[in-house]
Parts: C-alpha cells; structure tokens; sequence
C-alpha cells in the first residue's frame, strides 16, 4: 500500500493562514489594500511564495511572479519566532514594499489559533477544554522538566565532575596566574641584583 504524496508546503501553509483569517475579518480588510501583491518568504534554503487574493486570503503564487516584498528568515531562528511572536520582524530582512510588509507584520503578530473553538466541533466543548488544558500542562511539563535537567547537568559538571569552570572561577584564576608571573619576574630581579652585586 503506498500512501498518496504530501500537499505542498505552499498548499499547507496558505490552508493554515487561511483558516486563521477566515475568523478574523480585520485581517482579511487589512490585506484587501494589498490584492494582487506577492510576498515571498525565503528561509534560505526554500521560498514559500503567498499572494494576496481578491477576498483578503492568501494562495500559492507562481515561481516567477514578481514579489512586493521578500521576507528573509534563518532556519534556526524560527523557533524563537515562534516563542516570541511580538518581536518575530526583528529576527527577520524585509526588502520591497514597507506597507505592504507593515500590514505583514500586523497580522502576523494579531493572527492566533483558537484551539478550543475548533477542538469544539469534533469533540464538543467540555472535552475541547480539557484537551487543549491537559496539552498545555504536558508543554509546561516538559518546558520544566527540560530546565530542570539542563540546571542538574550544569551542576553536575560545575560541583560534582568538574569538567566545566564557572566564568568568575576562570577569572580568578587568571588573576593567580598574572600575579604569580610578576612575582615570579621580581623576584627573578632580585636575584640578578644580588648576584650583580656579589661580583
């Protein structure tokens, strides 16, 4: 049994913003203004290329179509992006249109998933709640557990298996070094002073 190939990005990706701008008619009115404009988005090692319909949507647009605005982003920075979409331009190039990135940026930061609400209508709201509560638990678990771990292995190199010095430590000890060395220096021209005399 072969399984039928994936959607692509660009097809998955104009679904999910769609779907959020469907429930917020201020986005789809902000970028009504900007109809027919294309932006493209470059992570450097593909570009998912978005233009703006005529109803305020996104769809896929052509390879070769010219781009209002080019959104370049590094791969590795997206998941701070992620965690803090309130300053997400600021881990991003825009060149091309300022507007038509302004209005990008707007909605981009405003845009959220209602979970619970879309939960909702397969499962009903009772267990829509308690789902989106318990995978919000689990995250915090895990966000937790993962702090948890990185403090116990920091201290078991730092205290227990020293392997790794603290920055104040290596500091000091640099501090020792320098002043033994110049302990080291006069008391070496000591030496050549008594013996310079001794002659």
């Amino acid at each position: 049994m072969t399984l039928p190939p994936l959607p692509p990005v660009a097809t998955v990706a104009s679904a999910a913003i769609n779907h959020l701008l469907a429930q917020e008619p201020w986005a789809r009115e902000k970028l009504l203004k900007h109809a027919g404009k294309v932006a493209a988005f470059d992570t450097g090692v593909a570009t998912l290329r978005l233009r703006v319909a005529a109803d305020g949507l996104v769809e896929q647009a052509d390879a070769d179509a010219a781009a209002g605005v080019t959104i370049r982003v590094k791969l590795s920075d997206l998941p701070l992006i992620l965690r803090n979409r309130e300053h997400a331009f600021s881990y991003v190039k825009i060149e091309g249109d300022a507007d038509f990135a302004n209005t990008i940026s707007q909605v981009s930061e405003s845009l959220r998933w209602e979970a619970e609400e879309d939960l909702s209508k397969l499962v009903g709201d009772i267990a829509a709640v308690r789902i989106v509560a318990g995978a919000k638990g689990a995250f915090e678990t895990i966000r937790t557990t993962q702090r948890k771990l990185a403090e116990n292995a920091a201290e078991y190199f730092l205290e227990e298996n020293p392997m790794l010095m603290r920055p104040q430590a290596v500091a000091d000890f640099a501090a020792e070094v320098a002043k033994l060395r110049d302990d080291v220096e006069r008391l070496g021209k000591r030496i050549e002073k008594l013996e310079g005399g001794r002659k």
